[in-house]
């Protein structure tokens, strides 16, 4: 829990003064900035190094001496850094984030920056001398055999740079004068916004256009965090319901993503009530209902949501495959994608180019529209500016270099990249576009992860793609075995253990492994080969260092999966649920570079091979056809024998029940996976695949269902 002021002033009486009347006069003289900050609608860091008491003394005094609104306390004792996510939503005037003892955490300084107020301070408390060597937190990435005090620490000494360096913070040695700077002046405020329930013009636009959102016109929202996107959703389902809508659908990553959503409507509302954590009730009966996106797309699949007169709200879409995002923009015909365009929810740039593609070609008349004026401070907020620095959230992509040059690949020295301020910002804005989950601690990762390796295309001093890979396996035989029986689970190695623990296999954990973490690619060069370049080069780099098997995990998307199947990569396991956050099934990939990887590669090969038919039917009975056909061909090729073949003419031609004829319709789906097939012939056989290994109907009605599967078998029987 976060420490209420109440229980922060009780638990002062048993801390010490302040060593002298010097450091009480500071203390009030930061108070006065304060108010300074406040006339201008802005936020500041205060920086206060030295010794863990002292510091913790000083920012006691600051909590004491001011009436703050809301102040907030983290870090031993008190609120942990890694639950700073659940203050989101939240509003403080005073913010202390104390790494003494618990180390720093880049995730809570970008979560917790967004919730303080004008006039507020966030008050960051670290040892002096800093980012010499790793602190606590380094736990989080420090891959079995290593101890977080071994690793190398970057990504800190480039933080303590910038911090130095930076002009508009608050300096504050704890045995040393306070430092503050002079404020440069203010830019004019936020006109008003015309709308009583809005704080500003943008956010007032924003909702009218939700509210009054079109069939097979989606409106794309994108902002900076800060701005009021989710409130914007919010006051617009408030007026959907009471107006016109029966049931407004919300969706997002998460459910605490969206609380401020479900907090404006009930102020809206105030007849109406919370029934469950998902789910508010209007007095008239209509109702605002969250479902997570593997629920949503299992409910869309199932035709229990979507269709005429619907309404779907989507925050965070950033964070959410744009493949995924695609059938739900079918299901709907009236949706609005919100995002934030960076930062720890997701890349809204990425999201951008990625989905631009899918709305221009299901719905050409779609609607973009961008918030920029800040709802809980004024623009030129010093505070936001050094934020986005430290954590590179608006790290910029690379421009595109066209010109045909020769391209080679390169080893990247990490200690050298966290000095190149520019080459660090353009490499970071390629992997956040490329991707749709980032976050501030991906950064860290980057530069300080063990067994970690950056490989990049770079042309004209431009990086056009770059490949993130990570070391795994290599445990010693009695580790493995632990693992396989679920007696230990140590930190790191996903893929390995996963195939260890999940598959059984031992010698997947005792193999030594090379894992795709990220491969980017610019949106401008895509389909020119660097991808495949970089993993050429990198997977031969890989053989001559002895590294037995090279892997990658991803989501389960029909055309990712035939890229890295048509790179010689074979598919050794599929996750059985949907990730909550992606609605995806997560497959793994590997490919042997030795001959231990080959007998390992064989082995776990056989293994998935083996298990695919019988997950179809139950745990796996949710996969997308689309992905389903691309994995049959992964299964060997039998021709078809005579009496599966007269069992496959009588079901085609003749009245047979197709259920009874099911070993010999599955085994002409396995065979027609190997072939080349027309369009017509590919739908044919993902209805086909789906119905024979999953048991999925073709149609609701029983005999529209039998109809449409005779004639699927019938397109692909001369295929046979």
């Amino acid at each position: 829990m976060g420490s209420s002021r109440s229980e922060m002033e009780s638990h002062l009486l048993n801390t010490p003064v302040l060593a002298n009347k010097s450091q009480e006069r500071m203390v009030v003289a930061l108070v006065h900035h304060a108010q300074r900050l406040a006339r201008r609608h802005w936020r500041q860091l205060v920086w206060l190094s030295g010794d863990a008491e002292q510091c913790q003394s000083i920012a006691q005094a600051l909590w004491q001496v001011h009436a703050w609104s809301a102040p907030l306390w983290v870090g031993d004792e008190h609120l942990s850094p890694r639950k700073a996510r659940t203050r989101l939503g939240a509003e403080h005037q005073l913010v202390v984030l104390d790494t003494h003892g618990t180390g720093f955490d880049p995730e809570a300084l970008g979560a917790l920056s967004g919730t303080l107020t004008a006039g507020g301070l966030l008050v960051l408390l670290t040892p002096q001398p800093w980012g010499k060597s790793p602190d606590p937190d380094y736990v989080r990435f420090a891959d079995h055999p290593w101890h977080w005090s071994e690793l190398s620490c970057h990504y800190l000494a480039r933080l303590v740079r910038h911090l130095q360096a930076a002009p508009q913070i608050v300096r504050w040695r704890a045995d040393q004068a306070l430092y503050l700077p002079r404020l440069p002046v203010c830019k004019a405020g936020e006109t008003a916004s015309g709308d009583s329930d809005c704080l500003t013009s943008d956010q007032a636009y924003a909702v009218k256009q939700l509210v009054g959102l079109k069939r097979r016109r989606p409106l794309v929202i994108t902002a900076d965090r800060g701005r009021g996107k989710s409130a914007a959703l919010g006051i617009a389902c408030a007026r959907l319901l009471t107006r016109k809508a029966q049931r407004v659908v919300l969706t997002a990553p998460r459910l605490s993503a969206v609380e401020s959503v479900f907090e404006r409507v009930a102020a809206l509302c105030p007849d109406g009530r919370r029934t469950a954590p998902g789910q508010f009730v209007l007095a008239q009966g209509s109702e605002l209902i969250f479902l997570p996106p593997d629920v949503l797309t299992e409910q869309i699949t199932a035709q229990q949501q979507g269709g005429d007169g619907s309404y779907l709200m989507v925050d965070e879409a950033a964070a959410i495959p744009a493949a995924l995002l695609g059938q739900w923009l079918a299901a709907f015909p009236r949706i609005a994608f919100a995002t934030t365009v960076h930062g720890y929810e997701g890349s809204g740039r990425g999201f951008a180019l990625r989905f631009r593609a899918t709305l221009d070609r299901l719905t050409p008349q779609w609607k973009a529209l961008t918030l920029n004026a800040p709802i809980r401070w004024r623009s030129g907020d010093p505070l936001e500016a050094l934020v986005n620095q430290l954590l590179l959230l608006k790290a910029p992509l690379p421009s595109a270099q066209t010109d045909g040059g020769a391209v080679a690949a390169k080893v990247i020295d990490r200690a050298r990249l966290a000095h190149q301020d520019a080459m660090l910002e353009k490499l970071f804005g390629l992997l956040v576009q490329s991707h749709y989950r980032t976050s501030p601690n991906d950064l860290r990762q980057l530069l300080d992860g063990p067994g970690t390796q950056l490989r990049m295309i770079e042309q004209a001093g431009e990086p056009q793609a770059v490949l993130v890979t990570r070391e795994e396996g290599g445990f010693e035989p009695a580790l493995a075995d632990l693992v396989a029986r679920g007696e230990r689970r140590p930190q790191g190695h996903l893929l390995a253990q996963s195939l260890a623990t999940h598959v059984g296999s031992r010698e997947a954990l005792t193999a030594r492994w090379r894992r795709v973490v990220r491969i980017a690619t610019h949106p401008e060069r895509r389909r020119q080969g660097l991808g495949q370049t970089l993993l050429d080069e990198d997977m031969a780099a890989a053989k001559q260092q002895g590294v037995a098997l090279y892997g990658a995990t991803f989501g389960a998307e029909a055309s990712l999966l035939r890229f890295w199947l048509a790179l010689g990569f074979t598919p050794v396991r599929l996750g059985m649920t949907r990730e909550t956050s992606t609605g995806e099934f997560a497959v793994m990939v590997a490919k042997a570079l030795t001959s231990e990887g080959e007998a390992v590669l064989g082995d776990l090969r056989e293994r998935f091979q083996m298990a695919l038919p019988a997950l179809l039917a139950f745990e796996l009975k949710a996969l997308p056809a689309e992905v389903l056909v691309v994995l049959l061909a992964q299964m060997p090729s039998m021709p078809l024998s005579d009496r599966e073949c007269q069992d496959i003419e009588d079901v085609a031609t003749a009245h047979r029940d197709p259920a009874l004829a099911r070993p010999a319709l599955q085994a002409l789906a396995r065979v027609a996976s190997h072939r080349a097939l027309t369009e017509p012939q590919q739908q044919a056989h993902q209805q086909l695949s789906a119905w024979a290994f999953q048991n999925i109907a073709l149609a609701n009605a029983h005999n529209d269902a039998m109809k449409a599967l005779r004639l699927a078998v019938n397109s692909l029987i001369e295929v046979k």
